[in-house]
């Protein structure tokens, strides 16, 4: 009899128990101490060759959906196997229960700015949490009735951007505007909105949130990120960065940093990297280099 003894002792002739599937036992006596008659597992059975995916268990909730992913879907694997007439039911049957889920112009109008938040998260590889906070931050928006007369895809857009700060995640405005729907001005202005409303909590950016980014782009070395790193903690010391881009102050240090370890980088190769002008790089490397 196979099993594992365990510490406490039979009650009848103090012999050693084991457990044996769902029963402990004395291994001396016999006697059944105790009995777990629950079966734990899935009430289903599984074989190698059937493809189908019995379990029912359902997807997490999450801030991405309208409804937290609490809805039911129609399904479509079976439309194989369906005659003509049967087919057309459930394809009108698909199509309203998909119009009985959004039941509201605020439902509407947030299943379109969520699902332009995740295109973007998607587009930029921004992490989950971030996406969950823009949408959250979308929601609120709504809430508070700052959505009225705006651009949906403005306010996505800078919700995205809203949860990226919030989150430490470093995407300057125009690495999000380049794939967003939404134009420049509809963008600031929906930020705008948020921050002025809201009171979002960010505050300036670190420079040095930048720095493993871009030098990755830049295919630099370890040693001239940590030297960039020193750079942009000094210059943050001796205040030096005031009213400057952080991305180019970033840009300015891996420069910097390159030029002090004789590596072969270019001012416009730095510049493209953080999308400033070489003149931004510039003034940069001048300020750090005045300081020394």
């Amino acid at each position: 009899m196979s099993g594992s003894t365990t510490a406490n002792a039979c009650p009848e002739c103090g012999g050693g128990l084991t457990a044996d599937g769902d029963e402990t036992l004395c291994s001396d006596c016999g006697l059944v101490v105790g009995a777990d008659r629950i079966d734990r597992g899935p009430e289903w059975r599984s074989f190698e060759d059937d493809d189908r995916n019995r379990k029912r268990t359902g997807a997490p909730l999450t801030r991405s959906r309208h409804d937290r992913g609490l809805s039911t879907e129609i399904g479509s694997g079976s439309r194989s196997r369906l005659t003509g007439r049967k087919r057309r039911q459930v394809a009108r049957m698909r199509r309203e229960h998909n119009r009985s889920q959004i039941s509201t112009k605020v439902e509407r109008n947030q299943v379109y700015g969520f699902t332009e938040i995740r295109r973007l998260v998607s587009a930029l590889s921004l992490p989950q949490s971030v996406r969950d906070g823009a949408c959250s931050l979308f929601r609120s928006a709504q809430k508070e009735d700052l959505l009225r007369g705006r651009s949906l895809e403005g306010f996505a857009a800078a919700t995205t951007y809203a949860a990226c700060r919030v989150n430490e995640v470093s995407r300057t405005i125009d690495e999000i505007g380049s794939v967003a729907r939404a134009d420049r001005d509809e963008f600031k202005a929906a930020y705008g909105a948020l921050n002025r409303e809201l009171g979002l909590p960010v505050g300036p950016i670190d420079p040095r949130e930048y720095l493993p980014r871009f030098a990755s782009k830049l295919d630099l070395g370890s040693a001239v990120e940590r030297r960039a790193r020193e750079l942009a903690s000094e210059g943050r010391d001796a205040n030096v960065f005031g009213g400057r881009d952080p991305s180019g102050v970033a840009a300015g240090c891996l420069y910097t940093a390159a030029c002090e370890l004789d590596n072969d980088l270019t001012q416009k190769e730095a510049s493209g990297v953080a999308d400033v002008s070489p003149v931004t790089l510039r003034s940069v490397f001048q300020a750090l280099c005045e300081m020394d």
